[in-house]
């Protein structure tokens, strides 16, 4: 730069200097897209179909009884247990109970799930 007038010279270190905020303001933007990208993950990765279908199938089970057939309530509960773990990824325990409340009989179902990334606990009551 030492044979180029002065002008020239500011020229150049305008060039430097725009290019440089350029390259600063997209790493910016790239990174406000990942930021962007990660929220969305973390509404998606909320399992509300997985738990819906497990619960449900929980809640069924609590009304069989354990008898002789290989429909019984602990293979079918230990079924529920099995299939969640292999197919979804995801620990699910629960206890079923059967209680008098005000002189009526109702069943009371607690259910914990978890899938490594989210806990979801209920008690049910019926």
């Amino acid at each position: 730069m030492a044979r180029l007038n002065d002008d020239a010279q500011w020229i150049v270190l305008m060039g430097f200097i725009i290019s440089f905020s350029l390259f600063f303001i997209a790493i910016i933007l790239n990174q406000s897209t990942v930021v962007g990208q990660t929220t969305a993950e973390a509404v998606s990765e909320f399992p509300k179909n997985d738990i819906r279908g497990v619960r449900d199938m929980i809640i069924q089970s609590a009304d069989l009884e354990d008898q002789g057939s290989y429909l019984n309530k602990t293979n079918v509960q230990n079924e529920i247990r099995q299939l969640s773990l292999e197919r979804h990824g995801s620990v699910v325990q629960f206890s079923t109970q059967s209680e008098s409340w005000s002189g009526v009989p109702t069943k009371l179902v607690e259910i914990h799930y978890y899938n490594g990334v989210m806990s979801y606990n209920e008690t049910w009551r019926s």
